[in-house]
């Protein structure tokens, strides 16, 4: 009973959390999406990439809805229609915080390089990891041998510590891209508000992952070492 509580708590706060980000987020794009600019989101992350000397940065216009990203393997810009060819307030300013992490791929930023050597070990933690994890438990409650359960444990805290170097990775691209926005005139007045409060919605999403992943490592971790410590 303890343990079902004290799970529903880790499981459901990060997701009440992540439903108030996700609102919020909603809420900031579309009050962006009120604001027009004179030059589209892709024309203001060329402008960006241009300025910190990335003319070799290509921007993609890809399908999809926020599915923006930058990806540091091609060393491309990509950017969904809303965001690409987008008059906005918000088009600019999602644009412009990928372009941050273009800037930052630039300068070896170094959370961002941790970030992205987290990668794959993160991927096989959220993969492999619990399904190891699991089987554990069982080898556990048949033989008592808690490693199997320890090891699937130890590849889920990579995706921990994916979101947790992820933050400071998300927040400066932000920073980045305001910063940029501000100086160059691209938005002022109601705009710079606007923006600011979308790249920050969207942080917060972050944010909710975060608390998630940390708060389920929490709780694996002290269910395995009252097990543990049950066995002896």
């Amino acid at each position: 009973m303890e343990n079902s509580l004290l799970y529903l708590i880790v499981a459901g706060v990060p997701a009440l959390l992540g439903m108030i980000a996700q609102g919020w987020l909603k809420s900031a794009v579309a009050n962006g999406q009120k604001y027009r600019t004179d030059i589209t989101g892709a024309q203001a992350a060329r402008q960006m990439l241009d300025a910190n000397g990335l003319q070799h940065v290509r921007i993609n216009r890809i399908a999809g809805v926020l599915t923006d990203h930058y990806n540091p393997s091609d060393k491309t810009l990509n950017l969904s229609p809303d965001i690409y060819d987008g008059y906005t307030a918000t088009a600019v300013g999602v644009a412009c915080h990928e372009a941050g992490h273009a800037v930052q791929d630039g300068t070896h930023y170094a959370p961002l390089v941790i970030r992205n050597m987290a990668v794959p070990m993160a991927n096989i933690g959220s993969n492999i990891g619990l399904a190891l994890f699991a089987a554990g438990l069982g080898v556990q409650q048949a033989s008592q041998n808690t490693m199997l359960a320890w090891i699937g444990l130890g590849l889920f805290a990579f995706v921990s510590l994916f979101q947790l170097v992820n933050l400071p990775v998300e927040f400066n691209a932000s920073s980045r891209g305001k910063a940029f926005l501000n100086s160059s005139g691209i938005v002022s007045g109601d705009g710079t508000g606007l923006v600011r409060s979308a790249l920050y919605a969207a942080a917060m999403t972050y944010v909710a992952a975060t608390v998630q992943a940390v708060a389920q490592l929490l709780y694996f971790f002290t269910m395995m070492s009252s097990r543990s410590r049950n066995s002896n």
